[in-house]
């Protein structure tokens, strides 16, 4: 898949490279992996798009060809739906990618929310498999791949506890990356190397019923983890714009 970005690659060629039915290795696949093969291939090459957009002069529409796509309107509803900005917007965010982050480091620790009064709680603890001083991204999504807005979706200013209030009854994947405080403003847009989790099964949320504390640990990246799709910075600002509210 990854060899074959530039190309039309079909599921029925996938499935032959390592012998099995396109049916088998489509359920095999979405089971080990959390989302269907062909949608594993858009992501990644929403991926290079985003490398594209920050190492290189090529137009928009350019970019949008390069990765397959014909038309330039589709091509940018599908890069803004799944990164949370236009191409447009994703290329000029690395201006503020630092200063965000040192906005970030000036609030040292900010508190959860007390989870009284407050119905439908996801909680739980984030460890990481390696000592980490930075901020963490948390958030529960729709899908299986951080792309897009989380539904909710928070930071942390160090490994620990977590925890999401009033959460709608649903299926939610929680997934989780870290930056720390020494990351330059292109590894933060481009988080390739960045320590993260994701939870393959999801997580049911019903009125009334306890849910079970996640913990996730941080790990670093592996071959078939899906791209971090979405734009921390657009979270960082998100962020920040919260707790100056408060």
């Amino acid at each position: 898949m990854q060899e074959n970005i530039h190309n039309p690659i079909s599921l029925a060629e996938i499935a032959n490279h390592v012998a099995y039915s396109p049916y088998h290795f489509s359920r095999m696949f979405k089971k080990q992996i959390g989302i269907s093969p062909l949608y594993y291939v858009s992501s990644l090459r929403l991926q290079k798009a985003k490398e594209m957009l920050l190492k290189t002069n090529l137009t928009v529409r350019d970019i949008g060809l390069e990765i397959g796509q014909q038309s330039l309107g589709t091509f940018t509803t599908r890069f803004t739906e799944r990164v949370g900005q236009s191409p447009a917007q994703f290329r000029n965010s690395i201006m503020e990618a630092d200063n965000q982050l040192e906005s970030l480091q000036i609030f040292s620790e900010w508190n959860p929310v007390n989870t009284e009064n407050h119905f439908n709680v996801v909680k739980g603890t984030v460890l990481a498999e390696v000592p980490f001083s930075g901020v963490i991204f948390i958030g529960l999504f729709q899908k299986s791949i951080p792309e897009g807005r989380p539904l909710y979706g928070t930071v942390l200013s160090s490994l620990g506890d977590y925890l999401f209030t009033d959460v709608k009854p649903g299926k939610y994947y929680l997934m989780t990356t870290a930056i720390s405080w020494e990351t330059e403003a292109t590894d933060i847009l481009l988080p390739n190397t960045t320590l993260r989790a994701r939870s393959i099964d999801p997580i049911i949320v019903q009125n009334g019923i306890p849910i079970p504390k996640q913990n996730i640990t941080l790990r670093g990246p592996r071959l078939d983890d899906p791209p971090i799709l979405i734009s921390l910075p657009l979270l960082m600002k998100n962020f920040l714009n919260m707790i100056n509210l408060k």
